[in-house]
């Protein structure tokens, strides 16, 4: 069954690539018209935003690469800016 979340309920959310790792949390989404075209992503400590952007402080990741809403957010690895993996940036 398909559940609707308010926008507003998306706020401070985790957000999870569909690889696992954990990307930042949602400080705003995008919206043109009546329809989310993307969302704000905050780099908090720990996340691989963080480690990969250095000094700025999130993204914004387009509606199209969200797999999946719920308690936490799921989405797709290809979002991640350039910069390898959280492994290779921790060596």
């Amino acid at each position: 069954m398909l559940k609707m979340k308010k926008v507003s309920e998306t706020y401070e959310l985790k957000v999870f690539t569909d690889a696992g790792d954990y990307f930042g949390d949602i400080e705003d989404s995008v919206v043109h018209g009546n329809k989310v075209s993307g969302w704000k992503i905050k780099a908090t400590k720990a996340s691989y935003l963080s480690k990969v952007l250095g000094s700025a402080k999130g993204v914004i990741v387009p509606h199209q690469l969200v797999r999946a809403v719920g308690d936490i957010f799921i989405i797709s690895k290809s979002a991640a800016p350039a910069g390898g993996s959280p492994e290779e940036s921790e060596q």
